[in-house]
């Protein structure tokens, strides 16, 4: 069924007064006719199809990458950087769909981008460091090393900063780009943000932690170092602190049976664990024994 809704000027029994009864309704009152109103449902019909013909094109489907790289440019303005944030977070996403489309940065361009992102920092805009964090975390996989290592001290001063939002991502992209060598120097600050009042922070170190103890084995003898901070951590009030807590204690005893055990035991009869998450990892655990 087809309900219309008809307006008092199209039929003259529902305009509210007319001037002449015994005159002819004029051409805009004519009465509503089948035809007519036929005629309106098939106008309505084709503007309704002509918008679903309309091709959605994204804005970033034509760019070419010599364009973005002289845009990034930029990013060495000082006045721009402070002035026009916004600018320099749709460069970085552009900068960021040419590399997941495959048009990845040579060693020489890298260079000049990563240069150029360290001056983002000198921005308070939350919005654009954040794009700057993801950014350096999904470049850096593809990128030279020795080039990456240029946001290392930008992203050392942030992570002992008094900003928690910049903090912990300071330390999760420090996860992905440092080495075993590096990361003795800076092993101080995140044992201390292991167990900072902030869940925030806390979780981002703990996970931090345990992506660099699979990722290399000198890692994996720096992180073993952290389970007293890690202990204290698994009394966090915080219950996604406490979870990540529980798997990094896990992996630091993963290759003890007994050990493992033991922190089986322990949670079990104290019954401390207040995440769910927790919890549920305490059962896996116990599977893995029996």
């Amino acid at each position: 069924f087809l309900f219309i809704i008809i307006s008092p000027h199209h039929h003259p029994k529902l305009t509210p007064t007319m001037a002449d009864p015994n005159q002819p309704p004029p051409e805009d009152d004519a009465p509503l006719t089948m035809a007519g109103m036929m005629k309106e449902v098939q106008v309505l019909a084709d503007k309704f199809k002509a918008e679903d013909d309309e091709v959605y094109v994204s804005p970033y489907a034509y760019l070419e990458k010599a364009a973005v790289l002289q845009e990034a440019r930029c990013f060495n303005d000082s006045m721009v950087v402070r002035e026009n944030p916004r600018k320099c977070c749709t460069v970085i996403a552009q900068l960021l769909h040419l590399q997941n489309t495959g048009q990845f940065l040579s060693s020489t361009e890298a260079t000049e981008v990563f240069f150029g992102v360290t001056k983002l920092f000198m921005s308070d805009d939350a919005s654009l460091r954040r794009m700057v964090y993801l950014f350096i975390k999904e470049v850096a996989e593809t990128c030279n090393p020795d080039d990456v290592i240029i946001v290392t001290s930008s992203l050392t001063k942030d992570m002992t900063c008094d900003v928690d939002l910049y903090r912990a991502n300071a330390l999760r992209v420090l996860a992905r780009i440092i080495d075993a060598a590096m990361l003795g120097a800076i092993e101080r600050y995140v044992k201390q943000a292991i167990v900072d009042s902030s869940g925030m922070v806390a979780s981002a170190a703990l996970v931090s932690a345990t992506h660099l103890f699979v990722a290399a084995p000198e890692n994996a003898v720096i992180v073993r170092r952290w389970i007293g901070e890690t202990q204290e951590a698994t009394a966090s009030p915080n219950e996604m602190v406490q979870f990540h807590a529980i798997q990094l204690m896990y992996q630091i005893k993963s290759t003890d049976r007994l050990a493992i055990s033991k922190l089986v035991q322990q949670f079990s009869q104290k019954n401390t664990l207040r995440s769910p998450l927790a919890v549920t990892c305490l059962v896996r655990y116990t599977a893995k024994l029996l």
